[in-house]
């Protein structure tokens, strides 16, 4: 029925999963695109991302939110950082400038201070995230916000047994094994920023719809294929179990909750 945890792995996102080389992988990050876009613009945008900010995207992947930043929210330009840029010189952009970067390395500066920080689904990767945020935190301007958005999972571990819910409590304890992602911080995400010396510290939590066919349920199936091997390693799941929930994922008799997004922001305060 399954093992106890190791602790975290010693990979990295990127390289023991997720390579950027795999084929697919820019198609699986833009599903996640499709689904949260859209809230986090309009969060950004909510927060004054607009005309004359000058911004730096952590982790930005595919480049979705540094390329809608200028392109709807006409922000001055967007600095996007990211250990592999493949996906983002894919597709230059006047304003958009890149930095093929590790923002943990010790060395890591952008050279600027910015209005707005911005990184998503980035920091649950990153056994160091308490120290990042602090740097994040660091890179701002005077008045400057950042915002970061993370995984949350509100009802595997409570739901009724299934092979969805298993398949689920198994990718989160691989992915931990592996690459040592921990979501169980990030509902205290307000108060960690607020611990790092940010003001108008605020938080919400949004949950896509799990539909057949949906952006987030293609996501998932997506997202089990390339991190299976790590999930049947923790012996919660084999082979069987994960294509039962993946067919479930695909049927209308699907009725469960997705994993959602909790996103949190702070100010930079302002000199007395």
């Amino acid at each position: 029925m399954g093992r106890m945890s190791t602790g975290a792995g010693r990979g990295r996102y990127g390289e023991a999963v997720f390579r950027p080389g795999q084929p697919g992988e820019d198609d699986r990050i833009d599903l996640g695109a499709l689904t949260y876009d859209d809230m986090t613009l309009d969060r950004l945008r909510a927060l004054g991302a607009g005309p004359g900010w000058n911004c730096l995207d952590v982790g930005a992947g595919t480049g979705t939110v540094a390329r809608r930043l200028i392109e709807e929210a006409g922000v001055t330009s967007v600095l996007a950082v990211d250990r592999d840029v493949r996906f983002l010189a894919a597709r230059p952009l006047p304003g958009l400038d890149l930095l093929e970067a590790d923002a943990v390395a010790p060395d890591f500066d952008p050279g600027s201070r910015f209005q707005l920080v911005h990184a998503r689904f980035v920091l649950m990767h990153l056994p160091s995230w308490r120290r990042v945020i602090a740097r994040l935190g660091g890179l701002l301007a005077d008045g400057g916000v950042l915002v970061l958005s993370d995984a949350i999972d509100l009802t595997s571990r409570s739901a009724p047994p299934s092979p969805y819910t298993r398949v689920m409590q198994a990718m989160w304890q691989g992915l931990r094994d592996t690459i040592g992602t921990d979501i169980s911080w990030v509902p205290q995400y307000p108060q960690h920023l607020r611990e790092a010396g940010l003001v108008s510290v605020a938080g919400e939590i949004r949950v896509p719809p799990l539909t057949p066919g949906s952006p987030i349920s293609r996501f998932w199936v997506n997202t089990w294929d390339r991190a299976r091997e790590s999930m049947v390693a923790t012996g919660l799941v084999d082979d069987t179990t994960i294509e039962e929930a993946v067919r479930y994922l695909e049927s209308p008799d699907c009725a469960a909750l997705s994993p959602g997004m909790i996103t949190a922001w702070g100010r930079r305060p302002m000199p007395a």
